[in-house]
Parts: structure tokens; sequence; C-alpha cells
């Protein structure tokens, strides 16, 4: 077997990282620029991930956010489609991104101090 060199590996990373970003992307309905755009829509997506397995509300249960997903606006985060239940309302964009990455910390945090595996549903 051939050994890939770096500029392939890089090129296979980047390759990799936008399929992510435009996969993550089709949840955020506004437009992410800049350098932390990547950031960005990879915290929107594993909060997802992350209310998929732990829910949030009554609303946006488990199997609700499963089946119908979520979407990122600049002042909402809503259950299903744009016009769906609002699971939470922001003043801005970088309020809500607050809120997703700090969520995302929170799991992780209590993920690692507790010992619970990604498969603990």
């Amino acid at each position: 077997m051939e050994q890939e060199t770096i500029e392939q590996m890089n090129t296979r990373f980047d390759k990799e990282r936008s399929l992510e970003f435009k996969k993550a992307k089709e949840k955020i309905l506004f437009t992410l620029k800049g350098a932390d755009k990547y950031y960005y829509a990879s915290q929107c997506a594993k909060f997802e991930k992350n209310i998929i397995e732990y829910g949030y509300s009554s609303y946006a249960t488990k199997s609700s956010v499963a089946k119908e997903g979520l979407l990122f606006d600049k002042y909402k985060i809503t259950l299903g489609h744009p016009y769906g239940y609002d699971l939470k309302r922001f003043d801005s964009k970088e309020e809500m991104f607050g809120f997703v990455i700090g969520y995302n910390e929170c799991i992780s945090f209590i993920k690692y101090h507790y010992n619970i595996s990604e498969e603990v549903a």
C-alpha cells in the first residue's frame, strides 16, 4: 500500500471538512462568513446530535428532533421548519452561538466527568 503524502492528506482533509460544512450548513438559515464558519457549523451539528441524544424540552424530545431536525436562524432555534416550535430565542446570532457552544461544552463536561459513553441514549 502506498503511503499518503502530506499534500494528499491536506487535500483529503480539506475535502472532508468542506463536505461536513456543506451538510451542517443546510440547517443554518443565514450566511456564515470568516474563518470561524466551519467551527460554528460544526457546533450547530453537534448541538443537534446532543439534543437528539438527551432531549431538551417537552417539545424537543429525542424522537421529535431525530424525526424533524433543528434549524438555526439568527434569532432562534426551531424544531422542524422555519415556522416550527421555537426551541429558544436570542437577540443575536452571537448569543445563539454562545448558547449552542455552552450547551455542547456542558454535555462534554458531564460525559467526561461521569464517564458517560457516547453510545448511552
